[in-house]
């Protein structure tokens, strides 16, 4: 029996597969162990938790939506729920370098998940010798695939513990038949591909959208890309300027996007960098052919290295492009990296990869 306090951090709850991921490991967690809290300046977000008690700072009204100052308060949270109780255990989410600073000199076990590939934020050689510093402090550091245990080593030269992304499939192909009113999809002539993912420089639209312009005289497309964030207006006006409002169009965020995937011929991802990205696993559960950058990490190893779709070179549009005709041009052909990607899926089953989180989060 796990006797202690198991708290949660989660300072910023966004949009996103951290953030599903944070529901299906919470929820999961509280349903074996007592005492479970979520440290969160979200707590608009409270619906999504079950038998989890939500701290959230007092000056919940100064939040807003700046990171750093809900950041801040969370901290101030965590260190107060330290001093009332050194028997806890931590497990971070998010701000990960300040959890386990926080943590350590209290002498409080705190266990860190990962999220993105550390190209993507380890930066210069200064701020790789200050993480490698504060990342070794930590019980344990969890990453969600292996080539990211692999880029850990040899950035840092930490061990860490590799835990797949639990995969709900039932709830995913469930949710994918809902009805939906949703002509744009219609026409059978036209190819249809879908995109979700934050509007974050991360995501790299950009080179989504002058794929599009590349393949616009040579192939019938629709595009459809669903999410929310500060670049929003930025692929509106490459849309607009392009002329491509007839084959792009945009819709905010949903929390069911399946019932527009299940639509779609050919899911695209197009990302600078990643951890393991659930949309592709979802995209593959509802047999979709997928087609993504080869960045660090994650793709390549949900698709085996293409063997279950296409990768292409990442912020490379002529390269995407020729993937997308290629696609067009040999459909039939290609429905065996479909079924191949899926028999694969096994790797990330539900169960097995949310007993691995009660697993360590008890020896921790």
């Amino acid at each position: 029996m796990f006797k202690k306090k198991l708290i949660i951090f989660m300072p910023s709850i966004e949009i996103g597969g951290v953030e599903k991921n944070l529901y299906l490991i919470s929820n999961f967690l509280a349903k074996k162990i007592n005492d479970v809290s979520l440290i969160t300046a979200d707590n608009k977000k409270k619906d999504y938790f079950k038998k989890i008690k939500i701290i959230t700072p007092k000056s919940i009204s100064l939040v807003n939506k700046f990171r750093t100052i809900k950041y801040f308060l969370c901290l101030l949270e965590l260190l107060k729920q330290i001093l009332l109780d050194k028997k806890i255990t931590v497990l971070s989410f998010q701000a990960n370098l300040y959890c386990i600073i926080i943590s350590k000199i209290f002498n409080i076990k705190v266990i860190v998940r990962s999220n993105a590939s550390p190209s993507g934020w380890s930066g210069n050689f200064i701020k790789r010798k200050f993480f490698k510093t504060v990342f070794n402090l930590a019980n344990c550091i969890i990453v969600n695939s292996y080539d990211f245990k692999e880029e850990f080593k040899k950035n840092f030269n930490i061990k860490t513990e590799c835990i797949y992304n639990p995969l709900n499939k039932k709830e995913i192909i469930k949710n994918s038949k809902k009805k939906i009113k949703f002509s744009y999809f219609k026409n059978f002539k036209y190819l249809k591909i879908i995109n979700v993912a934050r509007f974050l420089d991360q995501k790299d639209h950009m080179t989504l959208l002058r794929a599009m312009k590349l393949i616009q005289n040579k192939l019938k497309f629709r595009l459809l890309i669903i999410g929310e964030g500060k670049n929003k207006d930025k692929i509106i006006n490459y849309i607009d300027k392009n002329n491509l409002s007839n084959n792009i169009k945009v819709l905010d965020y949903k929390r069911n996007p399946f019932k527009y995937m299940s639509l779609s011929d050919i899911f695209i991802l197009s990302s600078i960098y990643e951890g393991l990205p659930n949309v592709l696993l979802e995209a593959i559960c509802l047999k979709k052919f997928v087609i993504s950058s080869n960045c660090p990490t994650g793709p390549a190893e949900i698709l085996n290295d293409g063997k279950g779709g296409l990768l292409f070179k990442v912020r490379d549009h002529n390269d995407l492009a020729k993937k997308i005709i290629f696609y067009s041009k040999n459909k039939l052909k290609l429905r065996k990296k479909i079924n191949y990607a899926y028999n694969k899926l096994e790797r990330f089953n539900y169960y097995y990869n949310l007993n691995k989180y009660l697993k360590t989060v008890l020896n921790n």
